[in-house]
């Protein structure tokens, strides 16, 4: 009987997430993420996977970000008839997220099938559809933090609150083997301590086996006085201008923090001489969710929230649903902060802003997240003179600002904080990281620790009797 651990996707790279746990008979997968970045990387998601969908017996997900659950439509089509396991506030998320990848599925293949079409060449199908993604809400069982689940009885399961965005979870697994227990703790994606809204991270006691996110593994974030300092800044030479302001931002955590800091500094930033737009039907739907569970939020949000009310209403605040209404703002010149996805300005409503507002010398763009190589953020965020959207070139003439501070994930020190507050743990394997940021991680872990840390690569296997 097989005990092992195989790592098909968020190694090597940011996103993809996808690791494979073979115990006591059975098949249990970790994360199903999308693959995301250059036209070419994408271009993966549409490969087999590396094992039979069929054979696996459960998903443990961590949370609803699409490079951790985006294939999760794929998987139940090509024959996965187990349960889906996650946080519940996690599947409220979930079913936005998939439905709304399933439909730009649609739409892209759409626009490449005409352009297909005029060239002879056969049309293809999307990656999935719409309907398809709301299927695959159908195989989701809800587990809440601290909660066991017990896989079979050799196998046990618990969520911990990761600090990320709603829901996300490090997961502990618990598995018997000759009389004994592995423990396995996988990280998922780990939240920056001190962000405001949700509660920092909570690392599981203990554990032999540490699967760890190196996202920041090569960097320390700016201090949270010094970020919100450097917004304010931001937005007083924006001012001066008046062009627009445009924040591509991760309509799930990134979107919510913007709105809950813009209210907490609104007099300070003098917000009220702006228009402040929010432009992502999902982002809308997502800030009701966040809305909605106050439980997960810290003591500050939830103060402010059985003070006020909605901790993310603004009295300037307009959200657009539908696409007439975010065409219209492609009219305005300037006054107007506009948030609107994909975070890494690879899709979505952002794109179109983007070709209106980039080349307006008076205009600026803020980036708040992470920008995985290949993507238009990260042209923009290394200094790209010329962006490609839509097929065309534009020059970039607007001011391209970074806010690292204000990333949703940990940085290298609060990485090595929550590993090493795990006890027992001999060794350490790191993922979700580019090679430079683990390498860099994987070095101050051995200074600082007695770990054994390792950087798996895409196939690679992991015997856990040899833990």
């Amino acid at each position: 009987m097989n005990y092992d651990l195989q790592f098909f996707g968020g190694v090597a790279g940011v996103t993809g997430s996808c690791y494979l746990l073979t115990a006591g008979g059975k098949r249990v997968l970790i994360d199903c993420g999308l693959v995301q970045g250059s036209r070419d990387q994408e271009l993966k998601n549409r490969a087999d996977f590396d094992f039979e969908p069929q054979d696996l017996d459960a998903v443990l997900l961590t949370h609803a970000h699409l490079d951790h659950s985006g294939r999760l439509p794929i998987l139940v089509k090509k024959g996965f008839t187990g349960a889906v396991y996650a946080h519940p506030a996690t599947i409220e998320l979930c079913k936005l997220m998939l439905a709304d990848a399933g439909y730009l599925n649609e739409k892209e293949v759409q626009w490449q099938n005409k352009a297909r079409s005029r060239k002879g060449l056969d049309p293809i199908e999307p990656l999935y559809t719409r309907g398809e993604a709301i299927a695959t809400m159908e195989s989701f069982e809800p587990v809440e933090y601290a909660q066991q689940l017990n896989l079979s009885p050799d196998i046990e399961v618990t969520f911990y609150d990761a600090g990320h965005i709603l829901g996300s979870s490090s997961i502990h697994v618990s598995i018997a083997y000759e009389g004994a227990r592995k423990q396995i703790v996988f990280s998922g994606d780990l939240g920056n301590p001190g962000a405001p809204i949700l509660k920092d991270p909570q690392p599981p006691r203990e554990a032999d086996l540490i699967i760890m996110e190196s996202t920041y593994g090569d960097r320390l974030h700016r201090s949270w006085d010094e970020t919100w300092a450097e917004m304010g800044e931001i937005l007083s030479k924006a001012n001066s201008k008046r062009g627009n302001i445009l924040i591509p931002a991760f309509t799930i955590g990134r979107t919510q923090l913007l709105l809950y800091t813009f209210r907490e500094h609104f007099t300070e930033w003098n917000l009220d001489a702006w228009n402040i737009v929010l432009d992502t039907p999902m982002g809308i739907s997502a800030t009701d969710i966040y809305s909605s569970h106050p439980e997960l939020f810290d003591s500050d949000a939830r103060q402010v929230y059985s003070s006020n009310g909605n901790p993310f209403d603004l009295p300037n605040f307009y959200a657009t649903k539908s696409t007439e209404e975010s065409m219209k703002l492609n009219e305005i010149n300037s006054g107007t902060i506009i948030i609107a996805g994909s975070g890494m300005c690879t899709g979505g409503r952002i794109k179109h802003h983007l070709k209106h507002n980039i080349s307006r010398p008076g205009a600026h763009v803020m980036i708040v997240g992470f920008q995985a190589r290949g993507t238009t953020g990260r042209a923009l965020v290394d200094g790209a003179q010329r962006i490609r959207l839509y097929g065309e070139e534009y020059p970039v003439a607007a001011s391209v600002h970074t806010i690292g501070g204000l990333s949703a994930h940990a940085d290298q020190q609060d990485l090595i904080n929550w590993c090493q507050s795990i006890k027992g743990a001999s060794q350490c394997l790191l993922v979700h990281g580019e090679p430079e940021a683990s390498a860099h991680l994987k070095t101050r872990l051995e200074q600082c620790s007695s770990l054994k840390v390792h950087c798996p690569v895409p196939g690679e296997r992991i015997d856990l009797r040899r833990l």
